[in-house]
């Protein structure tokens, strides 16, 4: 699926599938809301009307279920009719799946998309993900020309208009993030260190109008920053800390998102084996998909302050790499006595949210990452952990997620039963837990928070997508239609607004929200 281009179109225009093969998909229910009339152009003369009903009438989705409906040229595949509350309406990960797998061949193919309008935006990022960017086979490498999707949008139910311009932009861009997301983390670390990844920001920034604040190398160490110099001086290519921001006139608080954005885990000294290496690129994938949202949230308007941090290093070993035992003095001001050199994420996202806070005077911290493997026995291969001092921020992360396909699911939040897990008769804390069976993924999310101080006033929300980054072995850019929903409310885009899980706080008027700022709060 990689060197393709991906388009999205309020109209695909007419075409035959032997010179333009198609798959429909949608919900069983909405393909038979679907007038001959709305589809008819993409499919004669070689399928009929009869034979697009009969082939209606024999689907029968276990949760899915696809029909041929001309050779290999025309396909319909249904998506579950029911799901359960903790998916989305969408189905987003079954539109993924019916993509990859159902999808006829060629070099200029079509996607029609049968969905509400509520579900487009979460179909549109799911799609995507079925087009990966990342190839080294040689035969990827002598293709010099793209192969094409074209992607139209069928909407059924109350509100059944076409999709205008705006939305088309909004598609593209999410889009975009999401493949620029999935490509970072499928690069291996060979092509994707520390400098490489500093090139990928500035491009964004660049084509934003934006110059990053990069500090970096013995510059950490010297400004304080002990846990990111720490988790990266022993590799070849030094650690940084990069910082994007967008401060537009009139806003009205500070939002920061920061990623933790190691290039590549050995465990440091604190070694992983061979069967648990293998993968460790990805664990960059926080970083990833911050970048790939801010440059498309940036890119359809933000009222308000966002800054992305990102938190950059390889966990390496060497002469000069953190030794179990030392401790570090974070960027807090507090000590950290190492006890686990694989437990680094949240060394270095301490230091990035503690920067958010004192330099970027960040009202709300969002800090995402691929931060332990228990989260996805926590909460399995398809679901974020949440953790947040909000229980408002908590609900909204969950909507959201079902909103946008990225699902996400709280982890539980209980400083003051679990933080003990982390006591140092040598420093303020250890960097790992004591009992590795007392709530791990929360214990590492608390860790970050308490370098902000769990009394912080402020709204801050953790994010572990350790096992939602990737599907198999390709990434899937897990994280950026979520960040794109979740703060949807401080968007000029009308489809963002539409999925915030605030939405109906549109419905106030533009006065009201000008005469009171706190209307525009997200939560």
């Amino acid at each position: 699926m990689a060197n393709v281009l991906l388009e999205f179109k309020s109209s695909a225009g007419d075409s035959e599938p032997q010179s333009r093969p198609v798959l429909i998909l949608g919900q069983h229910a909405s393909l038979q809301r679907v007038s001959w009339s709305q589809i008819k152009a993409k499919l004669q003369p070689v399928v009929s009307k009869e034979t697009w009903q009969a082939a209606l009438s024999s689907l029968n989705p276990n949760p899915t279920d696809s029909c041929p409906l001309y050779l290999n040229h025309a396909t319909v595949a249904a998506l579950p009719s029911r799901v359960s509350r903790h998916n989305s309406p969408s189905s987003a990960h079954f539109v993924s799946r019916l993509v990859r797998s159902c999808l006829p061949g060629g070099n200029n193919r079509l996607i029609i998309m049968v969905c509400e309008r509520s579900e487009v935006f979460a179909s549109s990022c799911a799609i995507s993900r079925a087009f990966p960017v990342f190839s080294r086979r040689s035969a990827s490498s002598r293709r010099t020309e793209k192969k094409h999707v074209t992607v139209e949008f069928v909407i059924v139910g109350q509100d059944s208009a076409s999709l205008n311009m705006a939305e088309v932009e909004c598609l593209s861009n999410a889009a975009d993030g999401v493949r620029l997301a999935a490509r970072i983390v499928d690069t291996p670390c060979n092509e994707m260190n520390t400098d490489d990844f500093l090139n990928e920001i500035k491009a964004v920034g660049t084509e934003l109008g934006i110059t990053p604040v990069i500090i970096r190398g013995e510059e950490l160490k010297q400004r304080g920053f002990g846990g990111i110099y720490g988790v990266g001086k022993a590799a070849e290519h030094p650690p940084a800390l990069a910082v994007l921001s967008h401060t537009p006139d009139g806003a009205t608080q500070t939002i920061a998102w920061v990623g933790k954005g190691i290039v590549y885990d050995t465990g440091g000294l604190s070694i992983k084996g061979k069967t648990t290496m293998p993968g460790m690129k990805r664990d960059c994938g926080g970083a990833a998909a911050i970048l790939g949202a801010f440059k498309a949230t940036i890119k359809q308007g933000f009222k308000d302050n966002l800054h992305a941090v990102f938190c950059l290093a390889e966990n390496a070993v060497g002469p000069t790499a953190t030794r179990p035992d030392d401790i570090h003095t974070l960027y807090s001001g507090k000590t950290v006595e190492i006890n686990n050199t694989d437990a680094e994420g949240r060394l270095v996202l301490a230091d990035g949210v503690v920067y958010a806070n004192k330099d970027l005077s960040a009202d709300i911290i969002l800090d995402m990452a691929t931060l332990t493997g228990a989260q996805g026995i926590s909460t399995g291969k398809y679901h974020a952990a949440v953790m947040t001092n909000s229980e408002q921020w908590e609900v909204a992360c969950v909507r959201a997620g079902r909103s946008s396909g990225d699902l996400a699911h709280p982890l539980v939040y209980c400083p003051e039963l679990h933080f003990s897990e982390f006591t140092s008769a040598l420093a303020d804390m250890k960097n790992s837990v004591a009992d590795r069976e007392n709530a791990q993924s929360s214990c590492a999310g608390l860790f970050i928070g308490s370098h902000l101080g769990f009394d912080w006033p402020g709204v801050w929300v953790h994010v572990d997508i350790a096992s939602p980054v990737h599907a198999g072995e390709r990434a899937t850019g897990f994280g950026v239609a979520l960040l794109m929903a979740l703060f949807g409310q401080a968007s000029d885009d009308s489809m963002l607004n539409q999925v915030s899980p605030l939405g109906a706080a549109t419905n106030a008027s533009e006065d009201q929200m000008t005469r009171d700022c706190k209307r525009r709060r997200l939560v």
